[in-house]
């Protein structure tokens, strides 16, 4: 059953100009954050350019330790897969990985089964959690970070006695082996580790500091001392930057660039994700109900509809004040004419009642078109909608 006319909305739907006056806020400060971004980006690209990289000469590229190696006869090459690694390692190999975390863990399980039995030396540079059970089974890495960067050796390894302090202070390790030298000790925890491999006489090399490798502090303390002998030991060094393009990551079971990403990032949106949730609870929901407060000051109701009228005029809105009209219009005839006021927009039920009411069984359509009809198209109409109404109930009420 229907109880009420439909009504157009298009006369208060907002205009581009309203839109654009109430976004440009929002706008601008999206630009603003942009702009920011993209000029920190550039601050920070320019500085950290090529990190690690041994054919870059930014400060935290490594250039100059690759020319001090080929200096003493020590041959350095670049590669960036899986593939070469693997394929490179050997009894006189140093195989250096920059980052091991980046790896996934079957590259990670395919690299170590490589360099386990090779005979060659494996350096791997700040090696976290997501990297180091598997590259140095038997050792973890401390939450705790070093809080001092240039460290004493205190332990026999020949080439960290020789190089004496050096900037080594970072990432921290535990380890379990019997067979393990763990030198440059912060806390009781080393941030240099060496494990021989079981057979083949190669080992490996846990350092939790890239610093000695850096341009910038190459010539800080003991740095070019250590980091020449942990890399000089064999005639070749292969120097693994792992690549997001590298071929082996699109292999069927490799994981996305989203499971790349260390496990604290997603924890760490996840937990976002929840506060901002709490946060939209909490603020929908309702603490009660409302407290009646007395006004200042007595407005009077001509006010109030004038107020109004005027907030309708500037929304264009006459579509929505001819249906308020006409709703208390028949709201306010309906017990007139002894309609109950769950049927008063029903026409079916409050037409024929007022036909009967005024005795004028002819006028059926108009009171319908009235009462019921489309909005008005102009300012005009509708003050003589408001008349017309104005004037029925008048009748109606009449002895």
């Amino acid at each position: 059953m229907t109880t009420e006319a439909t009504l157009p909305t298009t006369s208060a739907s907002p205009t581009a100009r309203q839109v654009w006056t109430r976004a440009r806020g929002v706008v601008l400060a999206l630009v603003i954050l942009l702009a920011a971004a993209v000029a920190i980006a550039s601050v920070r690209s320019t500085s950290q350019h090529g990190m690690l990289d041994p054919r870059s000469a930014d400060p935290y590229g490594s250039r100059a330790i690759a020319a001090l190696l080929d200096d003493r006869g020590v041959s350095t090459r670049l590669v960036t897969t899986l593939d070469e690694a693997r394929a490179a390692t050997g009894p006189d190999t140093t195989l250096l990985v920059a980052v091991p975390d980046l790896l996934t863990d079957r590259q990670q399980a395919q690299l170590h089964t490589a360099t386990r039995d090779s005979g060659g030396r494996t350096v791997l540079i700040t090696p976290g959690a997501p990297s180091i059970g598997t590259f140095a089974p038997g050792m973890s890495a401390d939450p705790a970070r070093s809080l001092d960067s240039t460290l004493s050796p205190r332990c026999d390894l020949p080439a960290a006695r020789r190089a004496g302090t050096a900037d080594t202070g970072g990432i921290r390790y535990h380890t379990t082996a019997p067979d393990a030298e763990a030198c440059y000790p912060s806390d009781g925890l080393p941030t240099l580790v060496r494990l021989p491999a079981p057979e083949g006489g190669g080992d490996t090399i846990v350092l939790g500091s890239r610093d000695i490798l850096f341009n910038n502090s190459l010539a800080d303390q003991g740095n070019a001392s250590l980091a020449l002998q942990l890399l000089g030991s064999r005639p070749h060094v292969v120097w693994y930057l792992p690549s997001l393009s590298d071929k082996a990551l699109t292999e069927t079971g490799e994981r996305d660039f989203l499971d790349l990403l260390p496990s604290g990032w997603l924890w760490g949106t996840l937990q976002l994700f929840f506060a901002a949730a709490l946060a939209a609870l909490w603020r929908a929901r309702r603490l009660g109900p409302l407290v009646p407060e007395r006004l200042p000051v007595a407005i009077r109701a001509s006010e109030t509809v004038e107020g109004r009228a005027r907030l309708y005029r500037k929304a264009n809105a006459r579509d929505r004040a001819a249906a308020a009209l006409r709703s208390t219009t028949r709201t306010r005839l309906a017990p007139l004419v002894g309609i109950p006021l769950a049927q008063a927009h029903a026409p079916e039920a409050l037409l024929p009642a007022l036909s009967a009411h005024l005795h004028n069984h002819g006028d059926g359509q108009a009171l319908h078109t009235l009462l019921f009809g489309p909005p008005p198209g102009d300012d005009e109409s509708l003050i003589a909608l408001a008349d017309q109404l104005d004037a029925l109930e008048s009748e109606v009420r009449r002895p």
